[in-house]
């Protein structure tokens, strides 16, 4: 008997690695795929996804048994985030799916037993970029790793909004960031000094943070007393910001690929990034943005800088990143893990029901 592709995605907030797991269930359920969805109750996801046609939602709740439960009929599990990783590997070894794992994250996974016993378990890992590869590589040298990059999100922009937010900035310039904000992971405290260095020197920059998390109060009482950062919050409409935005900033200390970066590059942004994990898969230095080292502040203060002072090296790299980002849309993404499916599908002791080939 054969069951449905499964998606398991047990966290409680919408960053993104839920974005990618909505980016994909969307593209599938316009391919003709019938889908099930196990994410945690009360969690955002389930909700952001209520609409996709063909989708079964199952919300679980205590913790890993309560989605071993859930799983329960699945034909293939797709674990997207590393929760769900042990629920399913426990599914599978009661008798259960077999599954595939994606990891987005490239710190670890810990050296264990446990955790090289549940990747190796699995019908097929996906590391987002070559650089979690490489640290999948770290726990087990003879794991077959497949790369598939993130997408971006195809964000929409209301221009009436972007006219609105740029007014409501001021300044001549805007630098941006989207991010959680974690210091720890993002380095905003980066852009923060930056603002201060040049709120004398330079006051026509304007400098806005987009997101919330962790680190807020932290950054707030950085930027105390500077005229020339604004905070927003979390917001729906990540689009309207980035199109407002003139260059963008992420200089994270460590980094699985950065998916926002993909929709930087759909908006055309300039990139001022740091050289770690997968961003420099996505942006080439020189290319396509800069990249320069985490913590160096006077190799930031420079990329972004040549940004500012240059509008035809903005405008050239804006029209280098409209065309990389083409590399990364979700059409493209949805069609290699569909690819991906079908070759798992044929495989003995996988009972998965697929739609019938669209096309070649």
């Amino acid at each position: 008997m054969t069951g449905p592709l499964t998606h398991l995605n047990l966290a409680p907030g919408f960053r993104g690695g839920e974005r990618q797991t909505e980016l994909l269930m969307r593209g599938l359920a316009a391919l003709g795929f019938t889908q099930r969805l196990v994410a945690r109750r009360g969690g955002l996801l389930a909700g952001r996804c209520s609409d996709i046609p063909g989708l079964v939602i199952r919300e679980a709740g205590f913790g890993v048994a309560g989605a071993c439960r859930a799983l329960q009929g699945a034909g293939l599990v797709h674990s997207h985030e590393g929760r769900g990783v042990q629920a399913a590997w426990l599914g599978h070894s009661g008798g259960g799916a077999p599954y595939l794992i994606t990891r987005r994250v490239q710190k670890g996974p810990r050296q264990s037993w446990l955790n090289r016993r549940m990747y190796r378990s699995a019908a097929a890992v996906v590391a987002i970029s070559e650089a979690i590869s490489v640290s999948l590589a770290r726990l087990d040298a003879r794991l077959p790793t497949l790369v598939i990059p993130s997408a971006s999100a195809g964000l929409p922009v209301r221009l009436g909004n972007v006219e609105r937010l740029r007014a409501s900035f001021g300044g001549e310039t805007v630098i941006g960031h989207v991010g959680a904000l974690d210091d720890s992971h993002k380095g905003q405290l980066q852009i923060i000094r930056l603002a201060r260095d040049w709120q004398a020197t330079r006051p026509g920059l304007r400098f806005v943070l987009v997101g919330a998390g962790r680190d807020e109060a932290l950054l707030r009482e950085a930027a105390r007393g500077l005229d020339n950062v604004l905070f927003t919050g979390e917001v729906a409409n990540v689009g309207d910001y980035l199109a407002a935005f003139d260059i963008f900033v992420y200089p994270s200390r460590h980094e699985g690929l950065g998916s926002i970066l993909l929709d930087a590059l759909d908006a055309g942004l300039p990139v001022v990034a740091t050289a770690v994990g997968g961003i420099p898969e996505v942006i080439t230095d020189g290319a396509n943005g800069r990249l320069v080292a985490p913590d160096d502040g006077a190799a930031f203060a420079a990329a972004v800088a040549a940004f500012v002072d240059d509008a035809g090296l903005r405008a050239r790299v804006a029209a280098a990143n409209r065309q990389k980002a083409r590399q990364f849309s979700a059409a493209v993404m949805t069609s290699r893990y569909e690819r991906l499916y079908r070759e798992l599908a044929a495989r003995p002791g996988v009972s998965l029901n697929l739609p019938s080939r669209s096309g070649p």
